[in-house]
């Protein structure tokens, strides 16, 4: 049984994905918005409200200077760079229609993004791929894992595309410079930029039609990211891709009210890459479990421990009962990361393969206990 949750933070209107509760941060309200549902809506708004066909002062013409060539690792030069390897991803189905964004893998036409995109298109529905040169051409899923909130897709008919290069998350660091790349409200080609501000958040956006949790430990950036930037690049300034940008948080309560106000949420690369692999190949996505259900630490005058994943069940025959772990026992580390929540846990685990090995960390009565242990997969599940 794969861990569970209990805070979850809302996701925006999805058909086939469960919805999460609010939370609050002091006085206000903030959410978490996974989706690419506003991306066409707000480009339309945008659009007719600001009308470029009023008449001009001036009948002068600008001049016009020769503009210097990008200075080496600017955002100018990694903007050359990368624009040619990302789409926006137009999506309609019998649930609604939207946009998204996404990073062209293959020169015949494999492009990542996330799932949350291409959902909206359902069994039935139609997605068409908008490349950076104006041309266009339809596409299909290849795979889909709800899990990590990623997806394959492949345009029909082309080819010569220019990939991505795919960097190293693993080797980001807490205010390195990063640039977004996307299609924020319909806006495609849009390059913002801005820092790391965070690595290893926590990020929870909701529960596939099982009840498992998607939840990724992921790289928190002030670029600027909004709906529609969904499944685009988070790249570093050599311009290698680094992550994908998944989710934000807002001051609204809805998607129409969303927008950045300068945290925003990338997937970290490395850990999706072996997924990534496995559904442009059709392939199942797995991955790791330790096969036990987890809440939050609660607390209480008898509980000294204030932060960690709390055991509530144990899977028999899991990596979890191997080691020894029991229900009530308070997980606080794995490998070298600190657990401080059950989303941490979740997210942690994810960002591990089946068939890693890792020390694990808890505590039982007020004494900590440790243990190694092999990771269990996910396609052995009943």
């Amino acid at each position: 049984m794969p861990p569970t949750y209990t805070q979850p933070i809302p996701a925006a209107p999805e058909p086939r994905r469960k919805r999460a509760g609010a939370l609050a941060a002091g006085v206000v309200a903030v959410s978490l918005v996974a989706g690419a549902g506003a991306g066409v809506g707000g480009a339309a708004l945008w659009t007719s409200t600001h009308d470029s066909g009023s008449a001009s002062a001036t009948s002068a013409e600008p001049a016009v200077h020769q503009g210097a060539a990008p200075a080496s690792g600017s955002v100018e030069e990694v903007a050359a760079a990368v624009l040619p390897s990302v789409v926006k991803i137009d999506v309609s189905g019998a649930q609604g229609s939207g946009s998204g964004s996404g990073i062209i893998l293959s020169a015949d036409g494999e492009i990542l993004t996330n799932n949350h995109v291409v959902e909206v298109a359902g069994g039935s529905g139609s997605i068409e791929v908008l490349f950076n040169d104006g041309s266009h051409a339809s596409a299909r899923v290849l795979g889909t894992d709800p899990l990590t909130d990623t997806a394959v897709i492949k345009a029909e008919g082309v080819s010569g595309l220019s990939p991505a290069t795919i960097g190293q998350s693993s080797q980001l660091r807490v205010g390195q410079q990063v640039v977004a790349v996307g299609s924020p409200f319909g806006l495609q080609s849009t390059v913002t930029s801005g820092i790391v501000s965070a690595l290893n958040r926590p990020v929870n956006v909701g529960t596939d039609e099982q009840g498992n949790a998607t939840t990724y430990p992921a790289i928190q950036t002030d670029a600027a990211i909004n709906p529609g930037n969904s499944g685009g690049p988070l790249v570093d300034m050599n311009g290698d891709v680094v992550g994908i940008n998944s989710s934000i948080k807002t001051t609204g309560s809805s998607e129409s009210e969303s927008g950045s106000i300068g945290l925003g949420f990338a997937i970290p690369i490395d850990e999706v890459m072996p997924i990534i692999d496995q559904m442009a190949k059709g392939a199942t996505p797995t991955h790791a479990k330790m096969g036990v259900s987890v809440t939050d630490v609660t607390g209480g005058s008898t509980q000294l421990l204030q932060e960690g994943a709390q055991v509530g069940s144990v899977t028999e025959g899991s990596a979890a009962a191997e080691a020894g772990l029991k229900a009530g026992d308070v997980i606080t580390k794995v490998g070298d990361n600190q657990i401080t929540s059950a989303d941490s846990l979740v997210a942690t685990i994810r960002s591990y393969r089946p068939g890693d090995k890792v020390k694990v960390t808890w505590e039982r009565d007020g004494k900590e206990q440790s243990a190694e242990i092999t990771l269990d997969s996910d396609a052995t599940a009943s």
